[in-house]
């Protein structure tokens, strides 16, 4: 068994996000926060701003298989996670690379739908993703919607769930951020059969990269070597507390606060006073 890397590195097959809150640079912020570090692979350039996503254009899909293939013929990559692709090509290309290095854990979050509404993958790139993806993926991290459209001739969520199980994943964490309920719960599922549920408060704003920050520290955590269900514990922490720390920049969604945990004490509590001297 090879030594352990003191940054384990983490390649990240993402579109380009311009406003920063989503994408290739959520990925990197909530991987350097699991201690990692990320090797971003780009898949698609897009035109988007905290309200949804006005258009994208597929990176080729040689020049990916290029971009990914050079990294990993010269550094040991530990997990590989995997957001918006962008064509079918691109699927394909990306699922060479899996194919080719299967011993390294996958975590897909399954980019179909912008966080605005607009259609980011058609039925022609959902059905790729279903047969080549799928079947090398570790953790899948689809919300809802996403559930429904890859497993749609299901009748429930946990139906859905069993249905990706078969399609090839190991788990499938459905998040339950779209479902209307009081609070949030993410279930997670392996072995043809649900594992444990999570509850978490629902926060009042929407955000833009939730989806990429919580795949992305489950990569991480893989990474370091922790065991799956862990992972998706710590990393569902992490994300909730990097939602709970966000900021709003634009005119749609916040931005999660992927390095809350930069801040110390001081800051924090001069933060404290000021909002206590603001009240009064």
């Amino acid at each position: 068994m090879p030594p352990k890397q003191l940054f384990p590195a983490v390649m990240a097959f993402s579109g380009n996000d311009p406003t920063g809150g989503a994408g290739i640079q959520a990925d990197i912020e909530a991987l350097a926060s699991m201690g990692c570090h990320a090797t971003p692979v780009i898949t698609s350039l897009t035109i988007q701003d905290t309200q949804d996503i006005q258009g994208y254009v597929p990176i080729d899909a040689s020049l990916l298989v290029q971009q990914a293939r050079a990294v990993l013929e010269d550094m040991p990559i530990a997990a590989f996670k995997i957001g918006m692709l962008g064509s079918v090509e691109v699927i394909e290309a990306v699922h060479s690379i899996l194919v080719d290095y299967s011993n390294i854990p996958v975590v897909l979050d399954p980019v179909l739908v912008a966080g605005g509404g607009s259609e980011i993958a058609d039925e022609e790139m959902i059905d790729a993703i279903a047969t080549l993806l799928l079947p090398q993926t570790t953790i899948l991290t689809p919300n809802s919607i996403e559930a429904r459209l890859l497993a749609h001739e299901a009748d429930s969520l946990e139906a859905c769930a069993q249905e990706l199980l078969e399609m090839g994943c190991e788990f499938v964490l459905v998040t339950g951020t779209h479902e209307a309920t009081t609070d949030v719960t993410n279930t997670l599922y392996g072995n043809r059969r649900q594992l444990e549920s999570f509850t978490w408060d629902r926060l009042p704003e929407t955000y833009h990269g939730s989806g990429c920050t919580l795949a992305s520290a489950i990569a991480g955590l893989l990474a370091q070597g922790m065991d799956p269900l862990s992972a998706v514990h710590e990393a569902q922490e992490y994300t909730w507390e990097s939602l709970r720390a966000g900021y709003r920049l634009g005119m749609g969604q916040h931005l999660p606060n992927r390095l809350f945990w930069a801040r110390d004490e001081t800051e924090e509590a001069t933060d404290d006073e000021e909002d206590e001297n603001e009240e009064a």
